[in-house]
């Protein structure tokens, strides 16, 4: 079929029932930057704007064979990586990556929900950094998620956020975008670092209101930049500027 042909990006990730997050805000996402998507679900969850109900995992073999499918059946040209709940997840989405070493992956670490509940089980930290970091090109921590990745307390300024990205490049990533969200003043600024290269920084107004679902429209319109074959630099710079102006459009209507 002609539309196996065409540009995919693959999403792992879990359900939003209400649609703020997740692979709903994936799709939307990357349809709006032209791309088509295909999926592989690694958890179900009822949830509302306020708070994660219930949570249930899908078992980590189906993870991977969805993901083979979508290999299979699409011209998978970027690979999203959003919630992936347990350690057993994180080895199978892990393998098949090792499969497909030509496919660029994005690891967005989703680790708590917005409301503060875990979505990454205790313990899988370890199996993250240990089996899956270093096969993404990419890996979009903000400052919360970025100080659990690397045992510290969140960075207080942009200099100890600088840091502790060196510290995850040391222990295997090949490229870290900080997400600045959770950082304060009145500008938000991403910070791109890989090994042996000066930090580049991402600027943009910081937003009046607080939004769900911002990290994961990020990574996944860097990710469909991807797809689209632009450099990682230049998707990243795409992906900040296309995230700023949807939010301020949704503001303002």
């Amino acid at each position: 079929m002609a539309l196996g042909r065409e540009p995919h990006v693959l999403v792992v990730g879990g359900s939003d029932s209400s649609g703020g997050a997740g692979i709903a805000r994936d799709i939307e996402t990357i349809s709006a930057v032209g791309v088509r998507t295909c999926l592989a679900v690694t958890a179900l969850t009822v949830q509302t704007h306020e708070a994660v109900k219930k949570l249930h995992h899908s078992p980590p073999s189906l993870v991977a064979d969805q993901m083979r499918a979508a290999f299979q059946a699409n011209k998978v040209a970027a690979i999203k990586i959003g919630m992936l709940a347990t350690a057993e997840i994180i080895v199978a989405v892990a393998a098949v990556l090792r499969e497909n070493p030509q496919v660029p992956a994005i690891l967005d670490p989703v680790l708590a929900s917005t409301s503060g509940r875990a979505l990454l089980e205790a313990g899988a930290i370890a199996a993250m950094k240990r089996d899956l970091v270093p096969l993404c090109c990419l890996v979009t921590p903000n400052l919360i998620e970025l100080a659990l990745l690397i045992g510290a307390e969140q960075a207080v300024d942009e200099d100890e956020a600088v840091w502790q990205g060196q510290e995850l490049l040391a222990a295997g990533a090949q490229a870290i975008l900080i997400k600045g969200g959770h950082a304060k003043g009145l500008r938000s600024t991403d910070i791109l670092l890989r090994c042996g290269q000066e930090p580049i920084r991402f600027d943009a107004p910081r937003l009046a209101v607080s939004m769900r679902g911002t990290g994961c429209m990020l990574a996944s319109a860097v990710a469909a930049h991807l797809a689209n074959a632009s450099p990682l630099e230049e998707s990243v710079r795409r992906g900040k500027l296309f995230v700023f102006e949807k939010l301020e459009t949704d503001l303002t209507n």
